[in-house]
């Protein structure tokens, strides 16, 4: 791989990594403010709400964006016969909402969410709306075009909530939300592209080549990630599907947040070199150690902090949440460990094992759950969701092992040790610190946290100068960050 492309790779992952922390920044803040003027009976219920609309979406999900992505010789006409497939799936799935609204309100004992689908169905219709050129901003690496599009509709969506939020302090306030922000960033994306798309079949083949198998993946990713949330809905109260929900969305935040923006940017990259097999390898690596040395420690972190964050960032009435918070956090770690060889394996063509990974850990947790009935603690449910996990990791490195032939076990132990072992450490000191901060919640999150952070940094940079200095992520931060302070200082001098 030249220099300039991995120039090109390198700033487009940073870019967008800050493209999705700034989107995510909003949200969390939404998260938030949310939490104190709505109860967890409204979170609750317009989460149940969600999961229906998420799973019928799902079912008629062709994937047709990465299929653009990943055809480098992809013409007007896939486009439009993307955009097309897209907009019939949108029209069938909103029937299928609207039809499907109070079986879903038996299904979870709350007649209240038959009114609130059938008018979030048409969210879908909107989304379906949505210019299909968008996709070819991600696909040329046009990232600063696709920040200004995703975070111009993010801030509308955000002001709109809090907005309805504060006037009507109900779960209607996120149904205005949800609409009013489909709506806008249908018209927006319009503007953010100029190719107009039409009516169009004529690449159904080519696209369904690939789409097909990113059905399966689209419906065994959506239950791997929701069928916990679906039972926990199921069995328990709206207040404490609640709880689960915003326990579930911060736990999200360090493995998702940190891990997935870079794999958004080495897609196209990937799928670049899937020829090049040396030059993937070094790719998937570099990818597997950045996101594990820096996503790992945080991903624990959240765990080890919950007790203090809940109380101090969502109050007094979210205590519930902690126990789910810790357990759904550790669950995060199989993000961080395998997301980046999923992509390997699509850009290999290997969709099929990908699809078989997140099938088998679905199956695994239903006859897990189906053998600790009866089940009425949502926190259960959330320690086998942990316990699965493990069994993602070890099969998704087999795959990667076997499909990626420079690829080996050795070399994957590698790209993980140092931050496995420092953030060990980084566990220890904080439970044995836990033990000794007679503090207000708030004070014990602060110091937590800069401990962490210290012992972590401290512990990793030690191992790394111990095994030698070895090229890697902790060679690549230590020469980005020379060349900020390089820049930095010559920006000085200039000035």
């Amino acid at each position: 791989m030249n220099t300039s492309k991995r120039h090109s790779i390198a700033s487009g992952t940073l870019f967008t990594v800050a493209m999705r922390w700034s989107d995510r920044l909003i949200g969390f803040a939404s998260l938030l403010i949310l939490a104190r003027l709505l109860s967890p009976d409204d979170i609750g219920l317009i989460a149940m709400a969600t999961l229906v609309i998420g799973l019928t979406d799902v079912l008629l999900d062709l994937g047709v964006n990465v299929a653009l992505v990943r055809d480098r010789d992809a013409t007007q006409a896939h486009f439009n016969t993307a955009w097309t497939l897209r907009l019939i799936q949108s029209a069938l799935v909103t029937m299928l909402i609207i039809g499907a609204a109070s079986w879903a309100a038996d299904y979870f004992g709350d007649p209240r969410i038959t009114p609130v689908l059938r008018v979030l169905a048409f969210s879908v219709m909107l989304a379906g709306l949505e210019n299909i050129g968008v996709v070819a901003l991600h696909k040329n690496m046009q990232f600063g075009a696709e920040f200004r599009f995703l975070i111009t509709r993010r801030l509308f969506g955000f002001l709109l909530t809090l907005a309805a939020a504060w006037v009507l302090r109900s779960y209607w306030a996120l149904v205005i939300g949800t609409l009013g922000n489909r709506a806008f960033g249908a018209l927006l994306s319009y503007r953010a592209h100029p190719m107009r798309p039409r009516l169009d079949l004529s690449q159904f083949r080519a696209i369904f080549a690939v789409s097909q198998w990113m059905l399966l993946r689209g419906i065994g990713e959506f239950l791997h990630n929701n069928l916990h949330r679906i039972l926990v809905g199921r069995w328990s109260s709206t207040s404490t599907m609640g709880a689960y929900t915003l326990a579930n969305e911060l736990s999200t935040l360090p493995s998702a947040e940190l891990v997935a923006p870079m794999n958004r940017a080495l897609f196209p990259a990937m799928a670049d070199n899937r020829d090049q097999t040396e030059s993937l390898t070094r790719l998937f690596l570099l990818a597997l150690q950045l996101q594990t040395l820096i996503a790992l420690p945080a991903t624990v972190g959240l765990a080890l902090v919950a007790g203090e964050a809940v109380p101090v960032l969502l109050g007094s009435k979210w205590q519930e949440a902690v126990p789910l918070l810790q357990w759904l956090a550790l669950a995060g770690i199989a993000q961080v460990l395998t997301a980046s060889g999923h992509y390997v394996l699509i850009v290999l063509g290997r969709v099929g094992h990908s699809v078989a990974i997140l099938w088998l850990q679905v199956a695994v947790f239903g006859a897990a759950v189906w053998l600790a009935l009866p089940l009425d603690n949502a926190g259960t449910i959330a320690a086998l969701r942990v316990a699965v996990t493990v069994l993602g990791i070890a099969a998704t490195a087999a795959l990667l092992v076997a499909a990626l032939a420079p690829l080996t076990l050795s070399a994957l132990s590698g790209a993980v040790v140092r931050p496995v072992v420092a953030t060990l450490l980084m566990t220890a000191a904080l439970i044995e610190l836990g033990k000794h901060l007679p503090f207000a919640p708030a004070t014990v999150l602060i110091v937590k946290i800069a401990l962490g952070v210290l012992v972590y940094a401290a512990s990793v940079t030690t191992l790394w100068k111990v095994a030698g200095r070895p090229h890697g992520a902790e060679t690549w931060l230590f020469d980005k960050y020379r060349t900020w302070q390089e820049g930095k200082h010559a920006t000085t001098n200039d000035t």
